[in-house]
């Protein structure tokens, strides 16, 4: 099984439906996962409208996935960041995709609406390769 192959799995597994998601080996995606940090750390009441936020996200068209998630309780490694509070996890097609998201109404109403919960935010965007 190679990397994409990997990552479909995965992604199925964490239930994306292959009618709402499909990747191809010969279309690389876009994949932006951002990092929320609250400005009340301990508020699960800030925690879940942030999830509920986020999760307004998926009715853009340009989203192939989404998935919002809260630190896990694995086991405490070096290499383990879980400070943060919420993270999304979505899938593009592309670069023009991800850029009618940035633009999009729904996602400014977001920022509008639920900005002011969060404390800081940190994007990784990458694409297959």
């Amino acid at each position: 099984m190679d990397r994409r192959d990997f990552i479909t799995t995965s992604v199925v597994s964490l239930g994306a439906t292959a009618t709402s998601f499909a990747m191809t080996k010969d279309k690389p995606m876009l994949v932006h996962h951002v990092f929320f940090w609250l400005k009340n750390p301990d508020s699960v009441e800030d925690q879940k409208k942030l999830v509920e936020g986020v999760k307004t996200l998926s009715k853009i068209e340009t989203i192939r996935a989404l998935r919002v998630g809260i630190p896990a309780a694995t086991e405490k490694r070096p290499v383990i960041d879980s400070s943060y509070a919420v993270s999304e996890l979505i899938f593009f097609d592309d670069l023009a995709g991800q850029a009618i998201y940035q633009e999009h109404p729904i996602h400014q109403k977001f920022i509008a609406d639920y900005g002011h919960l969060w404390d800081r935010v940190i994007v990784y965007d990458s694409m297959d390769v």
